[in-house]
C-alpha cells in the first residue's frame, strides 16, 4: 500500500505534451487564400494580352500552392535533426545549381539569367534553394564551433560561409537582391546565437548609414554608369527624370498607391494594373493598394506580422538550439523579403526585384517557401508544454 501511494504522488506532476502550431497553418492558409484572390484580380487582365487566357498565372499558382501543401505535410514529419548530416551537402549541391546558370541549361528571362530550363517548359531558379541552403548549414556551423563560435574569428568563418554563397547568387545567377537576403539571412542569425547582439545591430546600423551616405553623395553622378544596379541609384533619388526608362515601374506603382485613399477602389477595379510591367511579380502590392486601399494594406501587413510572431515563438521554444537557429534563420528570410519588397513599392529604396512572399506570382518561390514552412512545423511537433 505504502509503496502504491508513493507511485500515485510520483505521478501527480505536470505532463508534457506535444506541441503543434496550429495557429500558424491558420495564418499561413489565410495568407495563401489571399494571394491567390488578389493574383487573379492583378494579372487577369496581362494574362489575357500575353497567353489568351486570363486565369493563366492563377492556375499554375494554384497549383504549385496545392503542391506545397504536400510538401509542408512530408517536411513537417521529418525530424529536423535528419537535416545536420545532410546540410552541408545541401549548401554545396545549391552552389552547383548556380553554377549550372553559366551553361547551355541556363535560361534568360526579361534580359537576366537566372533560371535553369526543365523539361515540360518548366524553369527552376536555383538561387531560391541558396536561401534553404544557409538556413539549414549556418546554424550547423554555429552548433559545431562550440566556443571557437564566441570568439572574431570563429564569427568570421561562419558569416564566410554565408559570403561565399551570397557571392555564388551574385556572381553566378547576377541577382544583387537575392544575395543581400542570403548573406541577411547569415548574419541575423550570427547575431542571434551570438551574445554580443548589441554590436552587430550597431555594425549593421553603420553600414545601413554608410551606403544611404554614398547614394546621396554621389548617386547624381551614376546615371551613366554602365552597371544597370548603379543607374537603378541615380532613378531611385529622381524616378520623374527617367520616367520613359527605368522610372517608368516605379512611377506607376507610386500612381496606384496614391489612387487607392484607404478602403480602395474595390476588388478587381485597378487601372494601373494594365500598364505596370510584370505587375504580378515584385509590384502585387501596389494593386493590393489600389483595389483595397491602405485598409488592405494593414491587413497584409497583419497577417505577416501574426505569421512571424508564430515562427518567433517555436524559435524560442524549441528544444535544442539547431532547431531554434534554424526556424531563427527561416524568420529573417521572410521578414527581410517582406521588409524589401514593401520598401521597394513605397520607394523608400531603390528597385529590387524582390517579391511578396505567398502572395506574387512564382511557383519556385512558393514551393520553397512552403518547405520552409513544413520546417518550422516540423520543429514545432518536438516542443512539450506542460499540461
Amino acid at each position: 500500500m505504502a509503496g502504491t501511494r508513493r507511485r500515485r504522488k510520483e505521478n501527480t506532476g505536470p505532463v508534457p505534451v506535444l506541441y503543434y502550431d496550429y495557429s500558424l497553418v491558420a495564418v499561413l492558409v489565410f495568407l495563401v487564400c489571399f494571394g491567390l484572390v488578389m493574383l487573379y484580380s492583378t494579372s487577369a487582365y496581362t494574362a489575357l494580352i500575353e497567353n489568351g487566357d486570363s486565369m493563366y498565372y492563377f492556375k499554375r499558382q494554384i497549383l504549385f500552392c496545392g503542391a506545397g501543401f504536400v510538401i509542408i505535410y512530408v517536411v513537417s514529419r521529418i525530424n529536423y535533426h535528419w537535416y545536420i548530416g545532410k546540410a552541408k551537402a545541401i549548401y554545396f549541391f545549391s552552389l552547383f545549381l548556380m553554377l549550372l546558370v553559366k551553361t547551355p541549361l541556363g535560361k534568360e528571362v526579361n534580359g537576366a539569367r537566372r533560371w535553369i530550363q526543365l523539361p515540360l517548359g518548366q524553369q527552376f531558379q536555383p538561387s531560391e534553394l541558396a536561401k534553404i541552403a544557409v538556413i539549414l548549414f549556418i546554424p550547423v556551423v554555429i552548433c559545431k564551433m562550440g566556443k571557437e563560435f564566441l570568439s572574431l574569428q570563429g564569427v568570421a568563418k561562419t558569416l564566410a560561409w554565408g559570403g561565399v554563397c551570397a557571392a555564388a547568387v551574385l556572381f553566378l545567377t547576377d541577382n544583387l537582391s537575392t544575395a543581400a537576403i542570403v548573406f541577411g539571412i547569415t548574419y541575423i542569425v550570427v547575431a542571434v546565437a551570438h551574445p554580443r547582439t548589441k554590436a552587430f545591430l550597431a555594425l549593421a546600423g553603420i553600414g545601413v548609414a554608410g551606403l544611404v551616405a554614398f547614394v546621396l553623395a554621389f548617386g547624381s553622378s551614376l546615371a551613366s554608369s554602365s552597371d544597370f544596379r548603379l543607374r537603378r541609384l541615380a532613378v531611385w533619388l529622381n524616378p520623374e527624370q527617367y520616367a520613359d526608362g527605368l522610372g517608368y515601374q516605379t512611377l506607376q506603382g507610386l500612381y496606384a498607391i496614391g489612387s487607392g485613399g484607404f478602403f480602395g477602389k474595390g476588388l478587381g477595379n485597378s487601372a494601373q494594373k494594365m500598364v505596370i510591367p510584370e505587375v504580378q511579380n515584385d509590384m502585387i502590392l501596389t494593386v493590393i493598394c489600389e483595389e483595397l486601399g491602405v485598409f488592405g494594406v494593414i491587413v497584409v501587413l497583419v497577417l505577416f506580422g501574426m505569421l512571424l510572431y508564430r515562427i518567433i515563438f517555436i524559435a524560442q521554444n524549441a528544444p535544442d538550439m539547431y532547431g531554434s537557429l534554424m526556424v531563427t534563420g527561416i524568420f529573417a528570410h521572410i521578414a527581410l523579403q517582406v521588409f524589401l519588397n514593401i520598401a521597394v513599392v513605397t520607394k523608400m529604396i531603390p528597385n529590387t526585384g524582390v517579391t511578396l512572399p505567398f502572395i506574387s506570382y512564382g511557383g519556385t518561390s512558393v514551393l520553397f517557401l512552403m518547405a520552409e514552412m513544413g520546417i518550422v512545423l516540423g520543429v514545432s511537433r518536438t516542443i512539450k508544454l506542460s499540461e
